[in-house]
């Protein structure tokens, strides 16, 4: 079998669960990392021309972009036999954790960034307030589960698995508090859970990294709407 590539950047979430999904099913891959403060390089540029981002998976001469369409690139691939299932079999269950991944990214993940770029006052407590709400629902969607996969991770728990490490990081990075265990007890339980697998915690990058990066990359974008004219 060919040895699978992936691109990647170290302090990129979406990176991360791409690693934990090829780890879960076994597989054997080489891990290509950009440094994106340098610039983009050729293979990624040509591997995903439309977006130019990473991930990136090098899959026997072809490639597939999207963290979401990759993950499930890999459980289609690699399944039965010994290989870790990632989504559910039940069609509706299934269609259930692709809803709510993609709710995940939307407003979760981008809900939280917006928050932190947003200016301090009314603007930063409304997209404080508007995270929460979302929060609010993958609480209720946890709540009486171990994991959002049911009694073992699944492909939902991969695409939210940023929230134990990453999320501590934007909140300190963008001077905002979103989760804690008073409003979101499942969530946090959970979190706790997950992020004690070894295999979890095996990929995440260092702390320090990410919150240098995440400040920087703030600052930065602050900078340019400051000098806008």
């Amino acid at each position: 079998m060919a040895k699978l590539k992936l691109i990647v950047s170290a302090t990129s979430l979406f990176c991360t669960r791409i690693e934990w999904a090829l780890k879960l099913k076994g597989l054997e891959y080489e891990l290509i990392v950009e440094d994106l403060r340098k610039g983009k390089s050729e293979l990624l540029q040509k591997s995903n021309p439309v977006h130019k981002k990473v991930p990136v998976l090098l899959d026997d001469g072809v490639t597939i972009a999207e963290s979401k369409v990759i993950l499930e690139y890999i459980d289609e691939k690699w399944k039965g036999g010994d290989f870790y299932p990632l989504l559910p079999q039940d069609p509706y269950e299934r269609a259930q954790a692709r809803f709510w991944a993609q709710f995940a990214d939307e407003k979760c993940v981008f809900g939280t960034w917006g928050a932190c770029r947003a200016e301090d006052g009314l603007e930063k407590e409304k997209a404080v307030e508007t995270a929460l709400e979302s929060f609010a629902y993958l609480e209720k969607q946890i709540e009486g589960k171990k994991f959002f996969g049911g009694e073992k991770i699944g492909y939902l728990d991969l695409v939210v698995g940023w929230i134990p490490h990453f999320l501590g990081v934007l909140e300190e990075a963008g001077g905002i508090k979103i989760f804690d265990a008073e409003r979101f007890p499942s969530l946090h339980e959970w979190a706790q859970n997950f992020i004690e697998i070894p295999l979890i915690k095996e990929c995440l990058p260092p702390r320090d990294m990410l919150l240098n990066y995440m400040t920087a990359s703030l600052s930065y974008l602050r900078s340019l709407a400051a000098n806008k004219p």
